[in-house]
């Protein structure tokens, strides 16, 4: 019943952010703008979003390594598409950490996965706001408050959150009043996790770091090409800008961010000049490609499921 309340709250929330929002734009104009978009820059957003994937593995093993597991970056590689399928298709964006998780537990312990996993998404969100950070003095006029102080307060707080990750012994201190399964103290599983995280060591992370700086220039890459294909001529720099805002919104109980993203799109694009039926196409298409690049994943899953059941003798 808690599965099910959940996932009507995240269509509810869904629902209702892309009422608040049609109710406020012109749907013949967006569906319009899209109809018109430039399939060639559509294709290109579409590759890049798939090549991320690759680049994005490369970083979890890069975790990996750090700990001193050995997995194929291939079967990572793997991993990731089919990940990306169900993050796609499923109602919350975290379903492919999930199964990302269960299938390298077949290699590595299960702590280890869960740590590497965790912190491979981390390091991607916090180099996001540091990059932001980086071009905040450069933001227009206009450029809202609200996302000035986000982008603050993600880096400042996901850089200290990330070194009381690495120096473990802080988050025991504060942590050993904790119950059983909770503390960080003892052989319980947030013990484990912490265990993990602190077992990359800073040189993996230092680099899963770099490798998340290539990541989410891409990922602002690929927004641009969007704007593109809709014919709007907004910086790259400003994708920067808005892009962590964006990605956070996807971690509202929602179906991927679908309705939340659009509610605050006109906001975060109109200092770029974009008129808001425009920024609501932006996002709009954006959550297509994403929901068409997770269709790579299927035959990969399906490919994975026919190898293992032949390499163990099973009927195909």
């Amino acid at each position: 019943m808690r599965k099910y309340a959940t996932n009507l709250l995240k269509i509810g929330v869904t629902i209702l952010g892309l009422y608040l929002v049609l109710r406020e734009v012109d749907l013949a104009a967006i569906v319009e703008t899209l109809r018109r978009a430039n399939l060639w820059w559509v294709l290109a957003t579409f590759l890049l979003m798939n090549a991320s994937l690759v680049l994005r593995a490369f970083r979890w093993l890069l975790l990996l390594r750090g700990v001193g597991a050995s997995v194929r970056f291939g079967r990572l590689v793997e991993l990731y598409f089919v990940g990306n399928f169900f993050n796609m298709f499923l109602l919350s964006g975290f379903g492919g950490d999930v199964v990302r998780v269960l299938e390298v537990a077949r290699d590595v312990p299960g702590s280890v996965a869960t740590g590497t996993v965790i912190l491979d998404r981390f390091t991607g969100l916090l180099m996001l706001f540091v990059m932001s950070l980086f071009v905040l003095p450069f933001r227009p006029a206009g450029f809202p408050d609200v996302v000035v102080g986000l982008t603050v307060g993600g880096a400042l707080g996901g850089g200290l959150l990330l070194l009381l990750l690495m120096q473990g012994k802080l988050l025991r201190r504060l942590g050993g009043w904790l119950p059983g399964p909770l503390s960080p103290v003892g052989d319980g599983p947030i013990a484990r996790l912490l265990q993990a995280v602190e077992g990359c060591g800073w040189q993996a992370v230092g680099k899963a770091l770099g490798v998340s700086l290539l990541f989410n220039l891409m990922l602002a890459l690929w927004w641009k090409t969007a704007s593109l294909a809709l014919g709007l001529e907004i910086s790259f720099g400003y994708m920067l800008l808005v892009v962590p805002t964006l990605s956070v919104l996807m971690l509202v109980p929602s179906v991927s961010g679908l309705g939340p993203r659009e509610v605050m799109a006109p906001m975060l694009f109109a200092a770029a000049g974009a008129a808001s039926e425009t920024a609501v196409a932006l996002s709009f298409l954006v959550f297509v490609v994403l929901r068409l690049s997770g269709i790579l994943g299927a035959p990969v899953y399906v490919w994975r499921v026919v190898r293992d059941g032949r390499g163990r003798g099973e009927p195909a």
